[in-house]
């Protein structure tokens, strides 16, 4: 699909995801946010909690440090564990230094007095942030994410992901949002293949795909038209039922 709007991938860290422990929803959210708001997702990836694998990463996938994508949105390591190495990570990225930043821990300070939570060192490394960085709110648990060069550093936890993304989204290079048409047949995917690369090469502006299903004894295919222009759209479907004889 041919588009202008700005490009991203999504980072996902944590040894939990990799080892089967966790199932990961924070990438397939934040998937739809971006599509809602017209930035074109085009990588996940997941790696360890394991600082230079993180190091790599960001490097590849953030257009700031070389690498190849606008934007760069992680998720997970934050947290006050010794296996949250994410902010570390960025920080050698960028290569720059981290610190206790005095906004974040005052944020956090006060939540904690408020609802009479003891003040720890382990507690206390959520407030380290690489210099440079701008803070990310987090209005769910006060420990917040932050912002460096093109990459969005957010928490694992689901709410607080969540929480972060909703305050990151007024501030992101928003574009076209895309527009879909789909067709439910009842046949194979073999059986449309033709058909569908056919319409796939007169229309290379747009995105085609084929998707197959099997209920209840039965099965067939979602074919999917994508694109930017709705009347685009709309006449790579027709031309698909046409060829189809749907």
């Amino acid at each position: 699909m041919q588009s202008n709007n700005k490009t991203a991938a999504i980072l996902v860290i944590g040894d939990e995801i990799l080892s089967g422990r966790t199932r990961e929803g924070n990438a397939h959210h934040l998937a739809g946010v971006l599509s809602a708001v017209g930035i074109d997702l085009k990588e996940i990836r997941v790696v360890a909690d394991e600082q230079d694998l993180i190091v790599e990463a960001i490097r590849a996938l953030d257009s700031t440090l070389g690498g190849r994508y606008d934007l760069l949105f992680t998720s997970g390591g934050i947290g006050p564990t010794h296996d949250d190495v994410t902010a570390d990570a960025v920080a050698e990225a960028f290569s720059t230094g981290i610190e206790m930043n005095d906004e974040a821990l005052a944020v956090m300070r006060a939540r904690w007095e408020a609802r009479g939570v003891p003040v720890t060192g382990n507690r206390l490394r959520m407030a380290r942030i690489p210099l440079g960085a701008e803070l990310i709110a987090n209005s769910y648990s006060a420990a917040p994410g932050f912002h460096l060069g093109n990459t969005y550093v957010m928490a694992g936890v689901p709410e607080v992901f969540r929480a972060m993304v909703d305050a990151i989204l007024p501030g992101l290079p928003t574009g076209r949002p895309p527009v879909s048409e789909s067709l439910d047949v009842h046949r194979g995917e073999s059986d449309v293949a033709d058909e569908l690369k056919a319409v796939a090469e007169a229309y290379a502006d747009l995105s085609l795909g084929s998707y197959p299903w099997h209920r209840d004894g039965t099965y067939g295919t979602v074919l999917v038209v994508r694109g930017l222009d709705q009347s685009r759209v709309s006449a790579a479907m027709a031309d698909l039922k046409q060829r189809i004889g749907a």
